[in-house]
């Protein structure tokens, strides 16, 4: 518990914590977007928007994990779903290349 309140008063905006900070909130972001289509549509969909944030977040927590903070676990936590967001957002963007209806789930 010591330990916490130490690092709650000693807290220190750094140039790669706004890198990290960023990434989650455009990460978490993105459930927001999906439940906002969902509720436009009435049915449950994934907006191109949803597939943005993904790789945006996920990149941005990558590079913070790697860059700014040397962290294996972040790195292998946020790998993955940079990989799975790109080929997702690649899929989306093909689809409706294809002519289907906007908003369409993938």
């Amino acid at each position: 518990m010591e330990h916490i309140l130490h690092a709650l008063v000693n807290f220190q905006i750094t140039p790669w914590k706004v890198v990290g900070y960023l990434g989650m909130v455009m990460f978490t972001s993105r459930w927001f977007v999906q439940m906002y289509a969902t509720r436009k549509h009435k049915r449950v969909t994934m907006p191109l928007s949803f597939w943005v944030l993904s790789v945006c977040g996920s990149v941005l927590l990558l590079v913070y994990f790697v860059v700014g903070k040397n962290d294996s676990v972040g790195i292998l936590s946020n790998l993955f779903p940079v990989v799975v967001s790109v080929y997702n957002l690649s899929v989306h963007v093909r689809h409706r290349g294809d002519g289907a209806a906007p908003g369409a789930a993938v």
